[in-house]
């Protein structure tokens, strides 16, 4: 198949979506398929603000038109709501050609955390953007439910896997853990206001805790918390290195739509800790026995004190939930989002 993906998150970003979208990417090519990606490195970019690890793609709607007709693709996938995935969505519409989309962060949420303004409005906008997609693909039924109350019924599921070779237990620890009081307690993501990291930092919990990423929040962070250690934006076998020598994960976001740090820290035998909300209900589910069916060892829990859910889930095995993590493999979810895809079909005119 001939696929063009249009994404406003690529690298060098830093994120679980852009980690979905290349390595959905990686398996497809592996597989013989050639996709075509449209991402801001290919334009000039201005960063986003408050957020300048993200680039704004600055280019016109003849320019991804012709870039699409060129490549005359067998299926258009448009992954973001941002410039790049609006030009191509109206190319589309235009034409009458056929493309899907998916849903991975509540922008709703997380401008309404950053500005007070009301989700609602935003919601509406978005709502706008996926209305004519064939398919939206989104990552666990939860999510198409939340997206059903909102007028968006066509949802097909696309989950999300792990690199169970490259995330396992028994990594040699960083250095940076050297010496600290265990349990470690490790959080990875963006240090940003609408990942509730502060419900972290400010816990009362017990032995050391660690911050691993980057983003806008984090020198405040740093200032206010200086007993917590803060290790940047880590990738790869520092990556896993980081996840393995902890004792547990916690996860406060209240408004991921999945989580994908939270398999990646399961795979290296963490239990994981967070709210009961979207994302850590999904994965470690409501008793934290997990949601798969026929699983039943504690892998993690869930808990409104977050205090409370560290202490559960310390008490879970760590055979145990790097188990578990190998029922989220990649294979399956490529397989998931080919059979979301919406193939062209008859005559399209191509003309950019």
């Amino acid at each position: 198949m001939r696929l063009t993906l249009v994404s406003d998150a690529w690298t060098p970003q830093v994120n679980g979506v852009v980690r979905t979208l290349t390595t959905t990417v990686a398996h497809l090519e592996a597989r013989g398929h050639v996709v075509q990606t449209i991402t801001p490195d290919k334009f000039l970019s201005v960063p986003m603000p408050t957020y300048a690890e993200i680039r704004l793609a600055l280019t016109t709607p003849y320019r991804v038109g012709a870039m699409i007709a060129g490549f005359r693709p067998e299926a258009v996938h448009i992954a973001t709501e941002g410039p790049l995935g609006w030009l191509a969505r109206g190319w589309c519409r235009k034409r009458g050609v056929p493309f899907t989309t998916s849903f991975h962060t509540r922008f709703p949420d997380y401008v309404a955390a950053r500005t007070g303004i009301a989700p609602a409005y935003f919601w509406r906008v978005l709502a706008r953007f996926h209305a004519d997609a064939r398919n939206i693909l989104v990552a666990t039924p939860r999510l198409a439910a939340e997206l059903a109350e909102h007028g968006l019924t066509r949802t097909r599921l696309w989950s999300r896997g792990v690199d169970l070779a490259l995330f396992r237990p028994g990594l040699e620890p960083p250095a940076a853990y050297a010496g600290l009081p265990r349990p470690i307690l490790l959080s990875v993501g963006r240090v940003a206001v609408e990942k509730n990291i502060e419900a972290f930092l400010s816990a009362d919990l017990p032995g050391s805790k660690v911050v691993v990423g980057d983003g806008p929040a984090l020198a405040a962070m740093k200032a206010r918390f200086p007993g917590a250690r803060f290790l940047g934006a880590l990738a790869g076998v520092e990556l896993a290195r980081a996840y393995s020598g902890a004792d547990a994960f916690v996860f406060p976001s209240l408004t991921d739509t999945f989580g994908l740090v939270m398999i990646e820290a399961l795979a290296s035998g963490l239990p994981v800790a967070g709210f009961p909300v979207a994302g850590p209900l999904d994965i470690v589910g409501a008793d934290g026995r997990g949601t798969v069916p026929g699983w039943t060892a504690p892998v993690g829990a869930v808990d409104t004190d977050l205090a409370r859910a560290v202490a559960a889930a310390l008490a879970a095995d760590p055979t145990d939930c790097a188990a578990y993590a190998h029922h989220f493999r990649w294979e399956a979810c490529v397989d998931q989002f080919l059979a979301g895809l919406a193939e062209v079909e008859g005559p399209i005119d191509f003309a950019p």
